[in-house]
């Protein structure tokens, strides 16, 4: 009984796969003379192989000759000396061949990994949040992995049966009589019709697999991702139920393409068993006949040989390569993949004089039903600190995601010193802003790492200025690893209060004009905040800064301040504006005020001493 999880996999019956293939050859052109070198090598190896069978037919007619004529045996040393050479040859160009083009298919996986990689990197932030991280890794892996099959097949299976056949077929029909060559090529036609056939068959069995495995890796890789949360609910045994579950699937399809490869590979060994039992009868009659000699006989059994081994692999390479072909599809269909955020053609670099920002009329929404900002306007002059206050919900954090361009408004624009940051570069344009965000995220790095990536080609030296102002010097250098700490998948290894520090040293050290601060404060206790701002004032002064916040206690002092609800600005100006105009952001303050007095009390019974 198969198990239902989810809704059925999705079967790419309409592959491109000459399409991909020729997508493939731009990877390979680097290396083009290595390539020609390695086919060449290629050819003579296979030129050897066939002339072996040739030489040892020599040999034994050699022998029927003098033994027929009643001449003394002797060795024919010659023909023993071009026996061997050929087998050396054949031995020597192959394994040249593998030498020369190793390089060619290693540095095209590398190439094509590398390539995807930046794809991903280009591709928006609504594309990142809506994948799923477990199937993609997996599907990436085997993508790029089957380039290198692909390549390995074409060269050391596919183009030597091919090259073979040709040579072999040229012996034949110049040496024999045309039903030898018919006989043997008709098995063959058989063999190869019957495989392909079959293989189609089977292929949509492959697909199902793959989509099962990728959904399976997906739910093993968000529940490791999500180890806490998993344990916190007792949710072990749902886990297992749904990975089991999609296994199960995996399983049935799996147990079907097993059962299906027997019934084509016994298919295989009866083709290959009738064309080799009719050619040796062809054969043995002509030498019953006269017809042939006895080295002839020998030279078609040695073909037959050298063609129906190789070929006996030709169905799983075929298998392999259209395994390796439904592979790279999903490869090339995320290479196709447009980014929704892309420069203009025109885009220039972000010119930032006074690093003003601007809204102007704003309407946006992550789907078209779901309208998150309505008619915003603000601006936040040059050395100037504006905030952002509201509810949970009300699109202060789509404020800042706006302004490093990660989505496109549908309405108004945003601006940076009168420039639409749709018209400038998005490298430059983030190049000119530093954030601390408010789910920080760090590398399975050490400290060091994490702090040095906002400014890659920064001093020690500045490095740890940058960890003093954002008061974590202290606690890197109490470590038993100091600077070399590794922070864990990320950063888990470190509070929430230690990775937003780490965040704050960041940004300080990117030294960028424009600054964001998206609740940097709200993993650090009450101490570590008051520093923190301190040092966050520092930083800010002489910087546009827009800090979004929930807590209003980390705003006061802020020159101009907005209240969002429900995606629209509702009030705005200083704190002692707001406080006395008596509306949201004065029943805010007053209810964290509340809060906070009653935290004291809290803290104060627990401690009376």
């Amino acid at each position: 009984m198969v198990h239902a999880s989810g809704p059925p996999p999705q079967v790419h019956k309409n592959r491109r796969d000459w399409h991909n293939l020729r997508a493939m050859l731009p990877f390979l052109w680097e290396f083009r003379g290595r390539a020609l070198f390695a086919l060449t090598c290629l050819v003579l190896s296979k030129a050897a192989n066939v002339g072996v069978p040739v030489a040892l037919k020599a040999i034994i007619d050699y022998f029927e000759q003098a033994s027929a004529a009643g001449l003394a045996l002797a060795m024919p040393l010659s023909l023993l000396a071009a026996y061997g050479l050929l087998k050396l040859s054949a031995s020597l160009f192959n394994e040249l061949r593998d030498v020369v083009f190793a390089k060619v298919r290693y540095r095209a996986m590398r190439r094509l990994s590398t390539r995807v990689l930046e794809h991903l990197l280009k591709l928006s932030l609504r594309y990142h949040l809506e994948r799923k991280s477990g199937a993609i890794s997996r599907d990436l892996e085997r993508g790029t992995r089957s380039v290198s099959q692909i390549l390995n097949y074409m060269a050391f299976s596919i183009l030597p049966i091919v090259v073979e056949f040709g040579l072999v077929a040229a012996i034949m029909l110049h040496s024999y009589d045309p039903i030898f060559a018919a006989a043997m090529f008709g098995s063959v036609a058989v063999y190869m019709l019957f495989t392909f056939l079959i293989t189609e068959w089977r292929m949509d069995f492959r697909h199902r697999m793959n989509e099962l495995d990728s959904r399976g890796n997906s739910i093993a890789f968000d529940s490791l991702i999500n180890y806490e949360t998993v344990k916190y609910f007792g949710n072990e045994r749902l886990e297992l139920d749904r990975y089991d579950r999609t296994l199960a699937d995996w399983e049935h399809w799996a147990v079907k393409s097993q059962s299906s490869m027997s019934l084509l590979n016994f298919g295989q060994g009866a083709i290959i068993a009738l064309g080799v039992t009719l050619v040796m009868v062809l054969a043995s009659h002509s030498v019953s006949t006269g017809e042939m000699r006895i080295g002839d006989l020998v030279l078609v059994n040695a073909f037959l040989l050298q063609l129906f081994i190789p070929l006996g692999f030709l169905g799983i390479v075929y298998r392999q390569i259209k395994y390796a072909l439904a592979d790279m599809d999903l490869v090339f269909k995320l290479l196709e993949t447009p980014p929704e955020i892309q420069d203009a053609t025109d885009a220039r670099p972000l010119a930032v004089r006074e690093g003003r920002i601007r809204f102007k009329g704003v309407d946006f929404g992550y789907q078209p039903e779901r309208q998150i900002l309505h008619d915003v306007s603000f601006e936040v002059p040059p050395g100037h600190k504006v905030a952002v206050v509201g509810h949970s919900g009300a699109g202060k954090s789509t404020l800042s995601r706006l302004i490093f361009r990660f989505y496109d408004v549908w309405s108004g624009c945003v601006c940076i010193d009168d420039q639409d940051v749709r018209s400038v570069t998005q490298e430059s344009l983030r190049a000119a802003i530093g954030i601390v965000p408010q789910d920080t995220v760090l590398f399975n790095e050490t400290i060091y790492f994490n702090i040095a990536y906002g400014r890659p080609d920064a001093t020690r030296e500045e490095v740890v200025e940058a960890a003093r102002m954002a008061c974590i010097l202290d606690f890197i250098e109490r470590l038993p690893d100091g600077w070399d700490t590794v922070v864990g998948e990320r950063g888990l290894k470190l509070s929430g209060g230690e990775k937003q520090r780490v965040a704050i040293a960041r940004a300080i050290l990117k030294r960028p004009r424009i600054l964001i601060f998206d609740e940097a404060t709200s993993s650090l206790d009450s101490h570590t905040e008051k520093a923190i701002q301190q040092t966050l004032s520092e930083v800010a002064m002489n910087h546009t800064t827009l800090v979004i916040a929930h807590r209003l206690s980390t705003v006061v002092d802020a020159d101009r301040i907005l209240v969002m609800e429900q995606g629209r600005i509702v009030e705005q100006g200083t704190h002692a504006q707001l406080v006395r105009a008596g509306g949201i952001y004065q029943a805010m303050w007053e209810l964290q005020q509340q809060e906070a007095e009653e935290e004291d009390l809290s803290a104060a019974a627990d401690n009376p001493l």
